[in-house]
């Protein structure tokens, strides 16, 4: 099956040579260590079968969170972190979208705009939401960054997941309608204008076209249902890449061919680029190093659990009665099998890291 990594090993080189003085360090580092990935270069074991006397390499993993091959196991991980979160109550998808003017200045200052674009659109939300006309208390909110659309290209947006609730300022528990959570279009507006402030206290400011301010921004809520249910279709967003080996369809000629859904029509298509436009736009959604993609706000924050806790009570949900059934994962991986004859695998011994990718 093609991989990213066979596109980055083949069209890698003639990218960084032509580029190379432009790119930032952690763009040459994910490259790098997809290229590398269970490949031997990184070391890891050998192992034998008795039943046919065969023998099987497996070679280490790179971990870097925008490899295709590293992020599948994650999910489950997460999602069993997040048994403490759950609340019996319906829950909401609400998405912030960074307006196509700002894409530039994204790209050109991630580590700031990302944070930003966090920072408003979490105010924004908790702040119409204490309005007593919608749900008049305080929410909970789990926030993931995201900035790609299905055609790799650059499009920053944040996903969180609402509780469909909250605790007033009196302590009481507010349910919010089954179906609205809040006004979008009012949501817009709060989110464009925190924005705008808290670029006004950066050097960016500037660059800002002034009609951007006069313009609507794309804000959009739909219910989700449960807390389970919830978390379960976050998931995978958290832990996805730009996009997964399954995707790719051929490599010929310098050329890559994937395949995507369109969105309005959920009909898949294929889209047939260059490898070196195709490397530029995988790249281009390589965080920062050290940035936090998952943010929790309101009664979901760390800084405030002891509100959670107590909405847990005012909604008689005690965690015994929170089934860890209730976020589904997937089956855990078997024992090592030899790939001949299905027989159980020996570990031999180790394998030493073999000079630089292959």
């Amino acid at each position: 099956m093609l991989e990213v990594a066979d596109i980055l090993r083949l069209h890698g080189p003639a990218y960084r040579e032509k580029f190379g003085d432009r790119m930032l360090p952690s763009h040459r580092r994910a490259m790098q260590d997809i290229e590398t990935c269970r490949t031997e270069s990184r070391g890891g074991q050998v192992y034998f079968c008795k039943q046919c006397q065969a023998q099987r390499y497996s070679y280490h993993s790179c971990k870097n969170r925008h490899c295709p091959k590293c992020q599948n196991q994650q999910a489950n991980e997460w999602l069993k972190a997040q048994q403490s979160l759950l609340l019996p109550i319906p829950h909401f998808l609400v998405t912030f979208t960074l307006p196509a003017e700002l894409r530039a200045l994204a790209r050109r200052n991630q580590k700031t705009i990302y944070n930003l674009l966090f920072r408003a659109s979490s105010q924004a939300l908790l702040q119409l939401a204490q309005d007593p006309r919608f749900v008049g208390a305080r929410l909970g909110l789990v926030g993931v960054l995201h900035t790609w659309t299905r055609q790799l290209l650059y499009h920053p947006h944040v996903h969180y997941i609402v509780t469909g609730g909250g605790l007033s300022d009196a302590g009481r528990w507010r349910s919010a309608r089954p179906d609205f959570l809040v006004p979008v279009k009012a949501l817009s507006r709060i989110f464009r204008a925190k924005l705008r402030d808290a670029l006004k206290k950066t050097t960016l400011f500037a660059q800002v076209e002034p009609r951007l301010w006069r313009k609507d921004w794309v804000v959009h809520s739909e219910p989700v249902g449960s807390g389970a249910q919830a978390f379960q279709y976050l998931a995978p967003y958290i832990f996805r890449v730009a996009l997964s080996n399954n995707r790719l369809r051929k490599l010929e000629l310098g050329q890559v061919t994937f395949s995507y859904k369109e969105s309005a029509s959920e009909q898949l298509k294929h889209c047939t680029i260059t490898a070196q436009e195709f490397i530029r736009r995988f790249l281009q959604h390589v965080l920062p190093p050290r940035f936090i993609k998952v943010r929790y706000y309101g009664l979901l924050s760390p800084a405030q659990r002891q509100l959670l806790f107590k909405a847990r009570q005012l909604l008689s949900a005690t965690t015994s009665k929170l089934k860890r059934a209730d976020l589904k994962t997937t089956r855990p991986l078997d024992l090592l099998t030899c790939p001949h004859c299905g027989g159980p695998l020996t570990l031999l011994s180790p394998l030493a890291p073999r000079g630089r990718a292959p």
